[in-house]
């Protein structure tokens, strides 16, 4: 062979390489929809958009002031801290108000939604000065009837305390001065608290709080004096870590109503088992099996997430943990519970026509970056089935966020499902972005992804992340929308005018001006939140403000209560009254069932709810399109 042929066999062998690993490449790209594609999708939806937050202001800060140990990193620490919620601060039953938390001057603000009138002026939430460390900051807040008096109260969780109720008095109309601050735990303590949610855990028909912690108890993250070697510190690994703060659920046992309101909860010890001190980011309660004993999804940052399947009695609450399986084709990062990823928010929706809930997670899938994924775990057959599997440990839900498009979306944070155009399957929405500068920052965090997990855990070890760090800063807020009940879904936030680039958190979906179409609010870190208002050309719809009995005549929303809809093909949909999921961000505690081209009148409903005596109830009923309240009391169940 001639020297000449050698070398030519060489770069033909080259050129061949070259060209399988681009075609492998080309093959591995998921489909990409065309320019009109998107434009007939994007038809179904219009948006108007609100400020419920001022324009950016002089002195407003962008920056947290941090403990000495994280001097390097204070833009990573001041990554997270915008909220929102939807409620009724009124006392009524129709979710019209906003629950705000701005990083910018660390409040938490009620104000009523754009476009349902002045009813009264923003105010703040704001436990006594002698209760508020320097260095506490709001991070979320969660509306709920705590001590059932039929008026919404509101929780307040913080980096640097332990959360803070503000009990609402009845009948004075919204203001500070209508809400109480008590204590969550006495004394308080120093959590960093960045998830919460809440459910009837144990079934004895009240409400109970679960909270997610991140930094150790006890570190004062934000206390530029601080000095407490072994509780400042990072995540021990990227993919594993255990060495966050103690994730805590506290059983109700007592409340106290009228002028002077008060409510008592108490830890029940060893609920989340081994993956207590996850670095949790968010979480999600949901009934899977259909047992109305609801269970809970934690998604933990740096490292595996948890499903705890609920096996609780009435005064005794207990989780059992249950894992995915994993399959020939499955990485094992896309095990459900076996993950390394970086969970940062979770919703439960249905993705096809199967009864058993499917669960969103929302990750960090950022391409050439962090391209780990978002997950979409499915489940086939039916609740009992799936509450068998669960309640010997193992999740029968597999991940299929590829094939669905919703796997690769940015540095994602909260993630929501609601059907925007009534047409009766849901929209994809995802909380994007993580810190916004000029530096790009990528390379030295990608240095970190590799390095030793002995060294992760040191804040001084870290690459820096000074003011102006630039690390996937102006990722873009996805909406994806679905052609037909199969298939791909497709981003058009762009087109329907919802993909801002701003750094977003969290989404608070509901009906604020109550025309059948769901409106949201999205909570921006550093940047002014906005509401966008639903004007599309929606479907009809049937909507439902479930109710159980309160004090004094009142009602109080029916938390874990369930409507299944059977439309006149026999197809049949069902949706839970959970509101409190994901990062950050609370929906209006309704249901809004799109009812597509159903031409029927009326359409028969079956609810299900638990009483304030833990006892589960049915009733069947026929409704027409529309808005409708509806008081579940024990004489009209069967």
């Amino acid at each position: 062979m001639t020297t000449t042929t050698a070398f030519a066999r060489r770069n033909l062998a080259r050129v061949t390489a070259l060209l399988a690993c681009l075609l492998l490449w080309h093959l591995s790209q998921p489909p990409a929809a065309s320019d009109a594609q998107r434009d007939r999708l994007a038809q179904r939806f219009a948006f108007t958009a609100h400020l419920v937050s001022p324009a950016h202001r002089v002195g407003d800060r962008t920056l947290r002031p941090v403990a000495p140990a994280y001097k390097d990193i204070p833009s990573w620490i001041s990554s997270v801290g915008a909220g929102v919620a939807l409620l009724a601060a009124d006392g009524g039953s129709v979710s019209r108000d906003i629950c705000l938390v701005d990083p910018r001057t660390d409040t938490v603000t009620v104000r009523p939604a754009p476009g349902t009138g002045r009813r009264y002026a923003p105010f703040v939430l704001r436990p006594p000065a002698a209760a508020m460390p320097a260095y506490a900051a709001p991070m979320g807040c969660l509306p709920a009837d705590l001590n059932e008096d039929g008026w919404q109260d509101v929780t307040v969780y913080y980096w640097g305390r332990s959360p803070v109720l503000f009990l609402r008095r009845p009948g004075l109309p919204p203001g500070a001065g209508a809400f109480v601050a008590r204590e969550l735990v006495r004394p308080r303590a120093v959590w960093n608290t960045n998830a919460a949610t809440t459910g009837d855990y144990d079934g004895d028909g009240h409400l109970d709080l679960a909270f997610g912690n991140y930094f150790p108890d006890g570190a004062r993250v934000l206390d530029p004096t601080a000095r407490q070697p072994g509780r400042l510190v990072m995540n021990a690994s990227l993919s594993n870590a255990r060495n966050g703060g103690t994730n805590r659920l506290l059983r109700f046992t007592g409340a106290t109503r009228g002028p002077a309101p008060d409510v008592r909860f108490t830890e029940a010890p060893g609920a989340f088992g081994d993956g207590a001190r996850g670095w949790t980011l968010a979480m999600g309660t949901y009934d899977l099996d259909g047992d109305h004993r609801p269970e809970l999804y934690v998604a933990n940052d740096f490292g595996p997430d948890q499903l705890l399947v609920n096996q609780s009695a009435p005064g005794r609450i207990r989780f059992r943990e249950a894992v995915g399986v994993r399959h020939a084709t499955t990485p094992k990062s896309k095990v459900l519970g076996r993950d390394s990823f970086k969970g940062m928010g979770v919703a439960f929706t249905h993705l096809g026509p199967d009864r058993v809930p499917d669960i969103l997670v929302g990750n960090i899938a950022e391409n050439y970056a962090l391209h780990e994924s978002n997950f979409a775990f499915t489940a086939a057959g039916t609740p009992r089935d799936a509450g068998r599997a669960l309640h010997r440990g193992t999740a029968p839900h597999d991940d299929h966020s590829e094939p669905l498009g919703l796997s690769r979306t940015g540095w994602t944070w909260d993630v929501k499902a609601a059907d925007f155009d009534n047409d009766g399957g849901p929209e994809v929405m995802h909380a994007t972005g993580f810190v916004a500068g000029r530096t790009d920052g990528w390379a030295q965090l990608q240095e970190t992804a590799m390095s030793n997990d002995l060294i992760l855990d040191h804040p001084r070890l870290w690459p820096h992340f000074p003011a102006g760090t630039e690390l996937s800063g102006h990722d873009r807020n996805t909406f994806f929308v679905r052609a037909g009940t199969r298939g791909r879904f497709t981003d058009v936030a762009r087109e329907v005018g919802v993909g801002t680039d701003a750094v977003s958190r969290a989404f608070a979906v509901g009906d604020v001006d109550t025309d059948g179409r769901l409106d949201f609010v999205v909570a921006n870190q550093w940047a002014p939140s906005v509401m966008y208002r639903n004007t599309g050309p929606a479907h009809r719809s049937l909507g439902l403000r479930l109710r159980l009995a309160a004090a004094d005549g009142h009602t109080r929303p029916a938390i874990g209560a369930t409507a299944t809809l059977t439309l006149p093909d026999g197809t049949e949909r069902t949706e839970q009254v959970y509101p409190a999921n994901g990062h950050n961000g609370v929906n209006a505690p309704d249901l809004v069932l799109g009812l597509g081209d159903t031409p029927a009148t009326t359409l028969p409903v079956r609810l299900t709810w638990r009483d304030g005596h833990g006892r589960v109830h049915t009733r069947a009923t026929t409704l027409r399109p529309g808005w409708h309240e509806i008081v579940l009391d024990e004489e009209a169940a069967r």
